[in-house]
């Protein structure tokens, strides 16, 4: 894992910290060819530049978000925000059910939207996969 998203995950409380460090190595094992860094503040993981999955401290919760995952179909991901991301909140561990967060993860590597050129495209987002 990334250091730097060591030093995140080790700056949360111990319980959040747990989540963190669970969801870090479940997203690094499923994405080992994805580069992952601290951006805008938090870990996230990225395939070719174009940003996958990461997640974020909120006030009471530790948020994971997939930046395509209103296209995953997915009942348990809440949609965020007004493009195409989703969301799954967790307040303890028990809660990462490893076999819905693997065929995310799946899913995440074969549904692309470009983020990564959406300020080129002036907000505009296109499919990549």
């Amino acid at each position: 894992m990334n250091t730097a998203i060591n030093d995140y995950n080790n700056l949360q409380t111990v319980s959040d910290k747990e989540i963190c460090d669970q969801l870090a190595t479940i997203i690094s094992k499923n994405l080992s060819d994805a580069e992952n860094k601290i951006w805008h503040a938090h870990p996230v993981w990225f395939l070719n530049g174009n940003p996958i999955v990461g997640y974020s401290k909120l006030k009471n919760c530790i948020r994971l978000l997939f930046w395509s995952g209103q296209s995953f179909e997915e009942e348990k991901l809440a949609n965020e925000g007004s493009f195409k991301a989703a969301e799954f909140r967790y307040t303890e561990t028990d809660q990462i059910n490893k076999e819905d967060l693997k065929r995310w993860l799946n899913k995440s590597r074969e549904i692309q939207w470009d983020y990564k050129n959406l300020i080129k495209r002036k907000g505009v987002l296109e499919r990549l996969k």
